[in-house]
Parts: structure tokens; C-alpha cells; sequence
């Protein structure tokens, strides 16, 4: 196995935690954690058994890749050094602030023949990779991802903080770009939208309902599609995999409805029967993984074999974009019915400026 060495730049929530899988990980050498507060940056190196820099120019010239887990108004800036140098790069999500940043990232990687991931760690989850295959032809998909506020990522919208994970595992399962979207949004804590209701349309027919509300009581991370198949549910949280499919019996034999039409149906008995004669449902095989410990593995095994990661810049750039036209149709939602009125996401706090009019 090809030794690698790396860096690690910002030790934040996220990045702490690539460090310590790095750290442990076989043919793998941290160089060096690279974060401007010194504090977090030493107690994270010394958890790791390597140093802290306060700057990852310093460790540029020892380094076969990196990866960025910096603020994201920052991916652009750092990935475009870390690309110049000739560093393999993985940036968390979304790969940039905009789309304009991220083709410049894409195009950058080309140019200098790097390797580029984005973090995009649901194509990971168990969960997903178990039912992948029965969302092939889905043509309604609903996906619902709500939590309680963090505190973190509050200067970019949910869309680009939560949502974007969904958006591009929509354009995995489905292989196409969107034709058409609306989308309606709240401010609530801050003064970017705090809730998203997004529907997209597929050129093949999909439509997709997404939801996103990091202001929640409860945590909610879902999705379920409807295909061919039949329905499928995933829960990213529990990392379970249910599907559930017509019978034998209600494909070939007498619907319950036929049946409930009989004089002498028994209409509770039915109603009991619907699950499991009529409808079958079964718990997917889900093989226990590590999310981000697969994902740094896909990005390693990327920079040893030069081959595409599962998550590439374009695939980073083309989430980026969906997320961008929903934020566009937030700004343009008009609450009165036309552009005359109230126009932008609404605003929930009495003490704030109230929504934008049109003109």
C-alpha cells in the first residue's frame, strides 16, 4: 500500500473528527493539523500524535493531499492553494460559497490533474447504499431532514447547510438535473432562511418534495421514493432500509378492494390483511459502516489510483447549482399571490425587517 501523508486544515466540529480517522488510519501519515486557534489546534494534535500549524502553507511541500474543513466561505480560497501546490483535495459541502467559486475549483483540479472530493457523506450511509438500487427508476421521492439548532453554519442559508445533502443524492438516484424549481423559505433565528420547502422536477418524470428546518425539537433525517419497486424508506439516522412491495396475490389475484365488495366481505378482516397478503414489507440488508471513515477511504483510495472519487468537484458544482436555483426561488417566492406583494423568505421575528416588496 502506497504511504500517504496529509494535512488536515481546520479542526472544527468536523474537521476534529477527520483527524482522528487519519490518524489511525494504515499507509497513512498526518503531518500536521493546520487551524488559526491554537488552543483546539494543539489539544487535537496531541489526540492525534501529530503537530499543530497555525498555517497549512507551512506543511504545503510534505503533503499528498489535504483536506479542507474550514467554513465554506473559506473552501474556495484554501482548495485553490491547496490545488496550485499540486495537493489532492477533499473539501467538506458544499464545495464553495457559489457556483462561480466551485467551476473554478472544478476547472483548477482539471487543469493541475488533482484529485477533488466533496464531502457529501449520505452517498455513504449504509442506509442509502442498501436501497440504492430500488430508487433506480423512482418517480416521487420525499426527503425530510430537520434538527435542532446548532449553532454552527449560521452564515449560509439551510439550504446549503442541510438541504444540500438531499439535492445531491437526488442527482445521484436520478442521473439528470432538475427542469423546474419552487421553493418557499423562513428566517427565524438569524437573518438567513432557517426553513426550505423545495419541490424539484425531473426531465424524466421524478418529482421530488424537499424538506430542511434546522430550528426543531425533534431530529428527522429521511427519505422515501416511489418506484417500480414499490416504496422505499430510508432512516440516515437509525441507518435502516425498509421497502415495501405488492404481493403475489394482489399482482395476480383479486385486489381486497374487489373483495370488500363482496356481500359477504369481511371489511376488519381486510384491513388486517393489507400487510402482509396484499403487502410485503422487509428490512434491507444494511452492512454496518463508519460514513466518514468510507468516505476518506474512497478519497485515499482516489489519490492512490488516480480513478474519479464517488463524490468529484462536478458532481460537488452540480449540487451547488440545484441548491442556488432553490435559494433564487426562495428569494422570489411571493407570499400575496403576485410580485406586487410581500416577495422573500418570509421573516418569523417581530423585531425584524419584513419581507422585501417587489419594485
Amino acid at each position: 500500500m502506497t504511504n500517504l501523508t496529509g494535512v488536515v486544515v481546520g479542526v472544527g466540529a468536523l474537521g476534529r473528527h477527520h483527524a482522528r480517522i487519519l490518524s489511525s488510519m494504515d499507509g497513512v501519515s498526518l503531518r500536521a493539523v493546520a487551524d488559526s486557534n491554537q488552543t483546539a489546534g494543539e489539544a487535537v494534535a496531541a489526540a492525534c500524535g501529530t503537530r499543530w500549524v497555525a498555517d497549512f502553507r507551512e506543511v504545503l511541500s510534505e503533503v499528498d493531499f489535504a483536506v479542507a474543513a474550514v467554513p465554506t466561505y473559506a473552501h474556495e480560497r484554501v482548495a485553490t492553494e491547496l490545488l496550485q501546490a499540486g495537493v489532492d483535495v477533499f473539501v467538506e459541502k458544499p464545495i464553495a460559497l457559489n457556483s462561480t467559486e466551485a467551476t473554478h475549483l472544478v476547472e483548477l483540479a482539471a487543469v493541475r490533474d488533482r484529485i477533488l472530493q466533496v464531502g457529501h457523506i449520505e452517498r455513504f450511509n449504509p442506509a442509502f447504499e442498501a436501497a440504492a438500487s430500488r430508487l433506480a427508476d423512482a418517480k416521487y421521492i420525499r426527503a425530510e431532514r430537520i434538527s435542532p439548532y446548532s449553532f454552527r453554519s449560521t452564515d449560509i442559508s439551510v439550504v446549503l447547510d442541510m438541504m444540500i445533502h438531499d439535492i445531491d443524492l437526488l442527482l445521484a438516484v436520478t442521473g439528470e438535473f432538475p427542469s423546474r424549481v419552487e421553493a418557499l423559505g423562513a428566517c427565524l433565528l438569524g437573518d438567513q432562511p432557517d426553513l426550505v420547502q423545495a419541490r424539484l422536477v425531473f426531465p424524466g418524470g421524478c418529482v421530488a418534495d424537499l424538506v430542511a428546518n434546522r430550528v426543531s425539537p425533534t431530529t428527522v433525517r429521511s427519505l422515501q421514493a416511489w418506484s417500480s419497486a414499490g416504496c422505499t424508506q430510508i432512516d440516515f439516522g437509525t441507518r435502516q432500509a425498509t421497502c415495501w412491495s405488492p404481493t403475489p396475490t394482489l399482482l395476480y389475484g383479486a385486489s381486497p378492494l374487489e373483495r370488500s365488495r363482496q356481500p359477504e366481505a369481511n371489511i376488519e378482516q381486510l384491513k388486517g390483511a393489507i400487510f402482509g397478503q396484499y403487502i410485503q414489507q422487509a428490512e434491507l440488508a444494511v452492512v454496518p459502516q463508519d460514513q466518514l471513515t468510507a468516505e476518506l477511504q474512497d478519497f485515499l483510495h482516489a489519490v492512490r489510483t488516480r480513478q474519479s472519487p464517488r463524490v468529484d468537484g462536478r458532481q460537488g458544482l452540480a449540487a451547488l447549482q440545484v441548491a442556488e436555483l432553490i435559494s433564487q426561488s426562495v428569494e422570489a417566492h411571493a407570499w400575496d399571490g403576485d410580485l406586487s406583494g410581500r416577495v422573500g423568505p418570509m421573516v418569523l421575528r417581530t423585531n425584524a425587517l419584513p419581507l422585501r416588496r417587489a419594485g
